[in-house]
């Protein structure tokens, strides 16, 4: 028998699928071909590994080798193959033994000179190793910290091919050679940013607390200098941690992303791209293999907007599916790649292309129609699904020249919020929601904790008078039942209602 097998993991979005590598000679012609959909970067992999075989000192059969990628109709792109493929080829031609390489999975790119490379996307593909049963997987040296954050399965990091050759039984000399890293996306910033910074915008304070406490979309508006790029970037602070699962959902799309990942890290992530972003750069896409985008990024954190109008519309408008979903799916032809897109949308934008309209003491130059049309950018449909749209206005120069520090730092924020979301994962603890924001309007409006006509008679009001859609009525109840989870009461009260409908859409009782 000529035939070997081995594994690899093909990865659509973040869903890694187990891909069955089987190399087969027979007498007919030389050639090296790979079949079973393969895109054009595998479809190289014949010379890479050819190459690699080569200058590792593992000679491949001069018989006709062909390699097939099973199963054959799944797309299958990029160069964590050729490792797979090296090893099975070498298997067939009897260097190795076939039964040392039919049980492990295999992901690393060749170099010509017979290094391998690290690849994006192994801590998705190592997850999905181990979640079919696999219990040995080789992956490059430079992936081998992010590879070991999945338990169960035992990792082996690999600096060349002819190290992995002689792990399965090849009588070969292993050299040393520098192991191939990744290249770092830059260090991040350490500094901690704290609420104590903020003076003089003890609302804007106030409603961030209750948007993390919650789970609630929030949209800023002011003028420039008021302060809302810096309450924006506070916010990730006064998130609770993230657990161990949703820690390293997010470290694998940063992996699928190209980032290198050697720690899962509990600080939930914040997402800022540019306003000149496209549509794709905000839900992700590629015409061969999808990369998530900001969107996916963002998940189990702050997507941060600045400049929202200055985005285009159509971009925006992109982002009401996942906001109700929790979830973005790009479709491809031939494919469909699924990512996780759970995040708290955080909007700031100025109340005019000039930014000075409303600001006492500064001349707008806009004619009323501008104003009109940038207030517009944001859709009637988007700006629906923002529980929370608050005026930021600017400091005095009295208050900010005082010396005087905040009251409210992180670390106080932090624990309210906590204890928010603590009492709220109690109430819910019978469903499967665990965020006020998570929760269905009908279980609000219709169900047990239904509140008294007292109680939402100012709510019922406004949704009379059509000042509230029927998805702002329940977003309304949502923000009230946080407020109460802040005050520690156990069901919100007129009071309640009155600042979430003020939070809302500035409407009083």
């Amino acid at each position: 028998m000529s035939t070997a097998r081995t594994w690899a993991v093909a990865l659509t979005g973040v869903d890694g699928h187990l891909v069955e590598v089987e190399a087969d000679l027979s007498n007919q012609t030389p050639e090296f071909k790979i079949i079973g959909l393969p895109d054009k970067s595998l479809g190289e992999a014949v010379q890479r590994v050819h190459n690699a075989c080569k200058n590792a000192g593992l000679d491949l059969p001069r018989r006709r080798l062909t390699v097939n990628l099973s199963p054959a109709s799944l797309p299958k792109q990029g160069a964590g193959f050729d490792l797979g493929i090296a090893v099975s080829a070498l298997a067939a031609g009897g260097s190795i033994e076939r039964r040392a390489i039919a049980g492990t999975v295999h992901i690393g790119e060749l170099g010509l000179d017979g290094r391998i490379r690290p690849v994006p996307g192994v801590l998705p593909a190592v997850f999905a190793a181990a979640k079919a049963g696999f219990e040995r997987v080789i992956v490059p040296r430079g992936n081998e910290a992010e590879a070991r954050l999945v338990p169960g399965v035992e990792v082996r990091a690999a600096a060349s091919l002819a190290e992995v050759a002689c792990w399965h039984g090849a009588d070969v000399e292993v050299m040393e050679v520098e192991a191939v890293v990744s290249a770092s996306s830059g260090s991040q910033s350490d500094d901690v940013l704290d609420l104590s910074d903020v003076v003089g915008q003890e609302e804007a304070v106030d409603a961030l607390i209750v948007a993390a406490a919650g789970g609630h979309h929030l949209l800023l508006s002011g003028p420039p200098g008021a302060g809302k790029t810096m309450l924006a970037r506070r916010l990730p602070g006064i998130l609770p941690p993230l657990t161990e699962e949703e820690a390293l959902e997010v470290a694998s799309i940063r992996s699928l992303s190209g980032e290198p990942v050697t720690a899962l890290d509990l600080l939930p992530p914040l997402e800022s791209p540019h306003h000149s972003a496209s549509v794709a750069a905000l839900v992700g896409g590629g015409s061969r293999a999808a990369r998530p985008g900001a969107i996916a990024r963002a998940h189990g954190g702050v997507l941060f907007l600045d400049e929202a109008a200055e985005f285009s519309r159509v971009a925006l408008d992109a982002l009401r599916q996942p906001l109700e979903a929790g979830v973005i799916e790009v479709h491809r032809a031939g494919f469909t790649a699924r990512f996780p897109a759970r995040f708290q949308l955080l909007l700031a934008m100025n109340p005019c292309p000039c930014g000075n309209h409303g600001v006492r003491g500064a001349e707008c130059m806009c004619p009323p129609m501008a104003i009109r049309r940038y207030a517009t950018r944001l859709s009637g449909p988007l700006r629906d699904r923002i529980d929370i749209d608050l005026q930021v206005r600017r400091v005095a120069a009295s208050r900010a020249t005082a010396g005087n520090r905040a009251e409210v730092t992180t670390a106080q924020a932090l624990a309210r919020v906590v204890s928010a979301r603590a009492r709220a994962a109690r109430r819910w603890a019978r469903t499967p929601w665990h965020r006020n924001a998570d929760v269905p309007g009908t279980w609000l409006r219709q169900g047990e904790l239904r509140l008294p006509p007292t109680v939402r008679s100012t709510l019922d009001r406004a949704l009379e008078r059509g000042a509230l859609t029927l998805r702002g009525y329940d977003r309304v109840l949502r923000l009230a039942w946080t407020m109460a989870d802040l005050g520690e009461i156990e069901s919100p009260g007129a009071a309640e209602i009155g600042r979430a409908l003020h939070l809302k859409r500035g409407l009083t009782p």
